[in-house]
């Protein structure tokens, strides 16, 4: 089965397996994992922050990241699209009491443009902006970048505003291999930045929060508070090490066999396709002449799995346990289905 439902789907490789056998652990919540401490102090230098902090997961990263940055009746300005308002099932409102302010971009990103008249004039019966947040790459824009530009122009005008600005960097890996852009960039442009190594870089658990020793330090408290904590989990720390040090590299391949799906696919009559869209691993496609539930019911059983991801839409996800040869099985697939 080829299995394209997401980057999170891969398992630990041999490699990485013994890679995590010979980590060293201690106690991580006395901070005394060496692993966990030599890897955030490794991922806070390659990204040009003072510190980081391991987490489980990219949700609570994320939400760290809100955590540290507001105060109750705050207000985060953030693209409609965004993971943290669609898939952290209403967490903002839950553990930080601020309210999220969704802004139609096109693909998952917004602009200065469309921020600067959604930022608050500080009247008493109005929510305090508080931050601006992106997501780069934005997975339901079909894992679309922001340019360095753009981003550049969304961190002045934060600070033209006294508001804070987060970074969403689940995908930040893939979007690096697309556009250029370089991990240090975004230490000179986030307050907060989260990084995850469990979709495309292919660890079986673990995101990162990075951002000022001061913040750190207090996303290590509110960590303790959701139940964050772990213990001897340096060989985690072990296999997101792993992956960035022989993973990271593969992604050109993920991108390059994204492209070519969509090529197939946009030669499909009963297919729909954005090609803009298709900027790193994940490719969003419309399905015309069925529903979207009979048509990956028919991927599945000619041997291919995927996701909806609308009413008319299909996602599907490269990584690296995905190879030229069922890339081009694939392929072979949509032509007998959708050709």
């Amino acid at each position: 089965m080829i299995d394209l439902r997401s980057d999170t789907v891969t398992k630990p490789t041999p490699e990485m397996r013994e890679y995590m056998m010979k980590a060293e652990v201690g106690d991580d919540v006395f901070s005394e994992d060496p692993a966990i401490n030599a890897f955030q102090e490794r991922m806070a230098e390659l990204f040009g922050m003072e510190a980081g902090l391991f987490v489980p997961s990219g949700t609570m990263g994320n939400q760290l990241g809100l955590m540290v940055l507001t105060e109750p009746g705050d207000e985060v300005i953030i693209d409609e699209q965004a993971h943290i308002f669609n898939y952290e099932a209403a967490a903002a409102g839950i553990l930080s009491s601020v309210q999220l302010r969704p802004l139609p971009g096109r693909h998952g990103l917004i602009t200065p443009e469309q921020v600067t008249p959604a930022i608050r004039n500080g009247q008493d019966w109005e929510p305090v902006s508080k931050v601006v947040s992106v997501e780069h790459t934005a997975n339901k824009g079909g894992g679309t970048c922001y340019d360095m530009e753009t981003l550049q122009e969304l961190k002045t005008l934060s600070d033209q505003h006294n508001l804070y600005f987060h970074i969403d960097g689940a995908r930040i890996w893939n979007a690096t291999v697309a556009t250029g852009q370089k991990p240090e960039q975004f230490g000179e442009l986030a307050d907060t930045l989260s990084v995850c190594f469990s979709k495309g870089l292919g660890a079986p658990v673990g995101s990162m929060l990075l951002g000022s020793e001061a913040l750190i330090k207090k996303a290590r408290k509110m960590r303790k508070v959701l139940g964050g904590g772990m213990r001897q989990a340096g060989i985690l720390a072990a296999a997101a090490e792993y992956a960035v040090d022989n993973h990271w590299n593969l992604m050109a391949d993920d991108h390059r066999r994204a492209k070519y799906l969509s090529d197939i696919i946009k030669s499909c009559p009963a297919l729909e396709i954005e090609e803009e869209r298709v900027q790193s691993n994940i490719v969003l496609f419309d399905v015309k002449d069925r529903s979207v539930e009979k048509a990956l019911a028919q991927l599945q059983e000619n041997g291919v799995r995927m996701v909806p991801f609308g009413p008319e839409t299909i996602r599907a996800v490269f990584h690296f346990e995905v190879g030229d040869a069922e890339v081009e099985q694939t392929g072979e697939v949509f032509k007998k289905l959708f050709g």
